[in-house]
């Protein structure tokens, strides 16, 4: 079948970051393989084209640029108030001339939560949006409530509960969620990563709070890839390289390695990496240790009890014989996979926190 006949034509544009992207290009993927019939149009920047842009995929989905008209993700943690603010600003006009060409005519829009400017968007347009919540139900359903007392409230609810989250402390930041949950109720649809069961009693209060329909579609991992599910999916490019880890934990012992993975944008300080390097290598426990631009040097540092890498398929790892805790920064699509694996033993490590061993 001609993709470019399809019936539905649905452009997916998620927030450009590792944990929006990821489940978002999952349902994608899942609803393409599913359905033939339908054409989805995935909208990147060309900097995250190049990252992505070669990954397997079904003929009915397919990757569109607009310029790079935001930070480099790259360098998106040393300045994140200023690349929130360019998401905010700057990606709206382009994809708003992208859907100006994109054939044949677009009939539906999945955006990030955080895009509001999506809804507005496709509301210009007489076309139905779907607003994709990439985090847990739980968070939503609080933050949504914050808002609402924000809202009705006669003093600065941002200052007043700063000291509740990290996103209250930036008033511009905060403002600018408050403008984006207010959208979502505009949109015709709000789909949820999360899994039903895992969160059903807040799902269900989301479903009698809203009018429109909600969908628990989780889990949006790439559980796909292990061959418990019938759809065919390759291992990405960028995937194929894992550094020797799968080969070095089929030489470990049954339950044996700590597998440690801190997210990839925000995370801990150097000072606390070193720390927790010198903790690993006082002891005495195998380790796999995922570890963005420092590899080297906390190699030296941790000693030969375990193996530093700068990058795996965690979910394969996860589901490894030999791995028998997962540390985490608690990253909702981590959490996910751990759950999704029956044992999840990770801490919560805050960005200012001080460790303990």
């Amino acid at each position: 079948m001609d993709p470019t006949a399809s019936a539905c034509h649905v452009v997916a544009i998620p927030y450009p970051g590792r944990g929006h992207i990821n489940p978002m290009f999952n349902f994608c993927y899942l609803l393409a393989s599913m359905r033939d019939d339908v054409l989805i149009t995935f909208v990147l920047t060309q900097e995250w084209l190049g990252f992505i842009g070669s990954d397997p995929k079904p003929p009915n989905l397919r990757f569109f640029s607009i310029p790079n008209v935001i930070p480099s993700e790259l360098a998106r943690a040393a300045d994140f108030p200023g690349f929130w603010e360019a998401v905010m600003t700057k990606m709206e006009d382009p994809c708003e001339r992208l859907l100006d060409r994109l054939k044949p005519p677009v009939t539906a829009i999945v955006a990030d939560t955080f895009l509001f400017w999506a809804v507005g968007m496709g509301n210009r347009r007489n076309i139905q949006v779907a607003s994709l919540w990439p985090m847990s139900v739980s968070e939503f359903y609080h933050l949504d409530n914050l808002i609402v007392q924000a809202q009705n409230s006669p003093t600065d609810m941002s200052e007043q509960r700063a000291e509740h989250s990290d996103l209250k402390e930036n008033k511009q930041i905060f403002g600018q969620v408050k403008e984006a949950f207010s959208w979502i109720r505009k949109a015709q649809f709000l789909l949820l990563t999360s899994i039903y069961e895992l969160e059903a009693q807040v799902i269900d209060a989301l479903k009698a709070k809203f009018s429109f329909p909600i969908y628990s579609l989780g889990p949006l991992i790439p559980y796909f890839k292990l061959g418990h599910s019938s759809i065919p999916i390759p291992i990405p490019s960028y995937q194929s390289n894992n550094s020797g880890c799968l080969e070095w934990l089929d030489s470990q012992r049954l339950s044996s390695v700590l597998y440690i993975s801190l997210g990839s944008f925000l995370s801990v300080s150097s000072a606390q990496m070193d720390e927790i390097a010198v903790g690993l290598q006082q002891s005495g426990v195998r380790f796999l240790w995922v570890v963005r631009g420092e590899a080297a040097r906390i190699k030296d540092i941790c000693g030969e009890m375990g193996m530093v890498v700068a990058w795996c398929d965690q979910l394969r790892v996860l589901s490894h014989d030999s791995v028998g805790g997962f540390w985490s920064h608690c990253g909702w699509n981590s959490v996910v996979e751990g759950v999704f694996q029956v044992f999840l033993s990770h801490f919560s490590l805050s960005y200012g926190s001080t460790l303990q061993w």
